[in-house]
């Protein structure tokens, strides 16, 4: 099992990250603020999570081990493959994620696209005894990288999420006076603003 990955960031794009250890580079599937978080040519470390298929080997990266122990956890209710596992940890915090599960909140639990209502009551079902059992860990994240385009990697990772084109353009529109404001502001912010307009 990979579990953390530590070198230089070579390439990244909305969804995923190229970390080159010593001349060997791993690409690791990230959520967009993951993604956003690193800059090309600095060090990262990435907690990891290796999904095995018959036909494929894919590592997930994610910016703190908490998010990969919910990852994880997770993928344990039936019904839940990695895609929609991403987008649970894309969309909802650790903690935001033990809280609707440990209070029954299914409407947060819908806000991340692909679990329906009846989705969000298996995963409160299943993982309700075990969500609280993992423990909150907190890590440093990495300057974001100047972006080409702001809007362009955060449409591609809203529909890396899911979403659809116009709802990505939707959400780009309702954070665009963030970056009139502040043309510095990271991607990663604009996109959790982008991910809390869809998700009312």
């Amino acid at each position: 099992m990979i579990a953390q990955l530590s070198g230089t960031v070579v390439a990244a794009g909305a969804t995923w990250v190229v970390v080159d250890l010593n001349g060997f580079g791993l690409r690791a599937q990230c959520t967009p603020a993951t993604a956003s978080s690193v800059r090309i040519g600095h060090p990262a470390t990435l907690a990891t999570s290796l999904v095995v298929r018959e036909d494929s080997l894919t590592l997930y990266g994610f910016a703190e081990a908490d998010e990969r122990d919910c990852f994880e956890l997770v993928q344990s209710a039936s019904g839940i493959g990695p895609k929609i596992a991403q987008a649970v940890v894309a969309v909802l915090s650790p903690e935001a994620l033990r809280a609707a599960i440990a209070s029954e909140n299914i409407a947060a639990l819908t806000k991340v696209p692909g679990i329906g209502v009846k989705g969000a009551q298996r995963l409160v079902l299943e993982l309700k005894d075990k969500i609280n059992v993992l423990a909150a860990v907190t890590s440093g994240a990495g300057a974001a990288i100047p972006p080409a385009s702001w809007r362009e990697q955060v449409k591609a990772g809203l529909e890396g999420l899911g979403w659809s084109a116009r709802d990505a353009d939707r959400a780009c529109d309702s954070v665009a006076g963030m970056v009139e404001d502040d043309p510095a502001t990271p991607v990663a912010v604009l996109m959790r603003s982008a991910l809390r307009s869809l998700a009312k």
